[in-house]
C-alpha cells in the first residue's frame, strides 16, 4: 500500500464490490430470462412499478421479486426448442439436465407455500438461466389457461424468495465488512496510507480487544470469516499491496488465537501438562513471539520440551479442532491452518539451531 497511494479504504470497497459479485452471480440468470422474452414478439417480461435494478460491474443483475413473466399463447416452440438445446452440447446430458428440471418443477407446484420456500432455499444455485427457459418451454406446452396462469404465479414465487436470498445475502455481506473496518479501524485511522506494522505499537493490542468482543458477541462467524479470506484472497493475487495481506492475515491470526485459547487442555487433574501448556503459551502470543518461544522452550535450544512431544499436542489439537468445528467451514480451515503455522515455524527454528 505504501508508496502507491492505495489506501485501505479504497481495496475495502473495491473487494466488497467483488464479493457483491460473487454473491450474486446466480441472479445473473434471471436477467437472461429478459433477453429471452424480449427476442420473440409474442413474450415479454413486465416491471413492476416500484421495480429495482442493480449494476455491478459489467453485469446487470435483476431484482426477481420485482419481474413477472407474462406467458402467453401462440409461441415459436421451434425457437423455444433450439434455445434449450444450444444450453448444453451434449444431447444426453441435456435430457438429464432436463429430466432434473421438470422433477424440480413438478415438486415445486405440487408443494404447499412453506415447501415451495424450502425447496427454493436448498437448490437455490439450480434457478439459472437454464431452469428459467425450461419452465417457460413448460408453460407454453399448457393448453388451458389455467394451467399457464399457475405457471406464471410459481415463476413469481420463487423469484420473489431468490430475491429474498440474495437481499440478505448482500446485507450479510455490508455486515461483515463493516465489522472488518471496526476491528481495523485502529490500524488504519488517521494515516492517509497503509504501512505494516502500523506505527503505532498499540494498534494491535485495540485489534485484539476489538476482536475479543465482538466473539464475545457472535460477530465472528462465517459470514465474517467468508469475507476476510476473500479479501486476503484477492490481496495475495494482487501481489502489489503487502500492507493488506499482513493486515488481513494479523486478523485471521488474532481470531484464531482468540478461540483456540478458549479451552485449556494444560491440566490434568493437578498436574500441567507441560507440552500443552507450551503450545497453549504459542496459541497465545504474537506471531513475532514464537521464535524466541521456540528456542527458551524446546530441548534443542534452552528449554524441556521435546519437538516430538510439540507435534503430538500439536496433532492432537488439530484432531480436537476438527471433531468440534463443522466440516468444511471457514472457522475449521483458519483454526488448523494456524496450528499446523505453529507446527512449521517450529521445525523451521529446529533446522536452524541443528545447522
Amino acid at each position: 500500500l505504501a508508496g502507491r497511494g492505495f489506501g485501505y479504504r479504497e481495496c475495502l470497497n473495491g473487494r466488497q464490490c467483488s464479493s457483491f459479485l460473487c454473491a450474486f452471480t446466480l441472479m445473473a440468470a434471471i436477467s437472461s430470462v429478459q433477453c429471452l422474452f424480449s427476442c420473440n414478439s409474442h413474450h415479454h417480461l413486465q416491471r413492476e412499478q416500484n421495480g429495482s435494478l442493480w449494476r455491478m460491474s459489467s453485469r446487470v443483475f435483476v431484482s426477481s421479486s420485482l419481474w413477472k413473466i407474462s406467458l402467453l399463447s401462440g409461441v415459436d416452440l421451434k425457437r423455444r426448442r433450439t434455445l434449450i438445446c444450444a444450453v448444453k452440447g451434449d444431447p444426453e446430458e441435456a435430457f438429464k439436465k432436463t429430466v432434473e428440471l421438470d422433477r424440480m418443477i413438478d415438486a415445486l407446484r405440487d408443494a404447499n407455500p412453506r415447501e415451495v420456500e424450502k425447496l427454493v432455499v436448498e437448490n437455490i444455485l439450480a434457478f439459472d438461466e437454464v431452469f428459467w427457459i425450461r419452465l417457460a418451454a413448460r408453460s407454453d406446452t399448457c393448453k388451458s389457461e389455467d394451467d399457464k396462469k399457475d405457471y406464471e404465479e410459481l415463476a413469481t414465487t420463487v423469484m420473489t424468495i431468490v430475491d429474498c436470498v440474495v437481499n440478505k445475502t448482500r446485507e450479510k455481506i455490508e455486515t461483515s465488512t463493516d465489522i472488518l473496518k471496526g476491528i481495523l479501524r485502529p490500524a488504519i485511522d488517521g494515516v492517509e496510507e497503509i504501512s505494516w506494522p502500523p506505527k503505532d505499537p498499540e494498534a494491535i493490542n485495540l485489534m485484539q480487544k476489538e476482536i475479543i468482543q465482538r466473539e464475545k458477541e457472535g460477530q465472528l462467524d462465517e459470514g465474517f470469516l467468508s469475507e476476510v479470506s476473500a479479501q486476503l484472497r484477492q490481496a495475495k493475487e494482487d501481489k502489489d499491496k503487502p500492507g493488506l495481506l499482513a493486515m488481513l492475515q494479523k486478523v485471521l491470526q488474532l481470531y484464531s488465537a482468540t478461540i483456540l485459547s478458549k479451552r485449556s487442555y494444560a491440566k490434568k487433574g493437578n498436574e500441567v501438562v507441560k507440552a500443552e501448556h507450551f503450545l497453549e503459551t504459542l496459541i497465545k502470543a504474537p506471531e513475532e513471539q514464537w521464535n524466541k518461544l521456540f528456542v527458551d522452550g524446546l530441548t534443542i535450544g534452552k528449554g524441556d520440551i521435546t519437538p516430538d512431544e510439540l507435534s503430538a499436542v500439536i496433532k492432537k489439537r488439530i484432531e480436537r479442532t476438527l471433531i468440534r468445528t463443522e466440516g468444511g467451514s471457514y472457522q475449521q480451515r483458519i483454526l488448523t491452518e494456524y496450528l499446523k503455522g505453529i507446527e512449521s515455524r517450529a521445525f523451521e527454528i529446529m533446522k536452524l539451531l541443528q545447522g
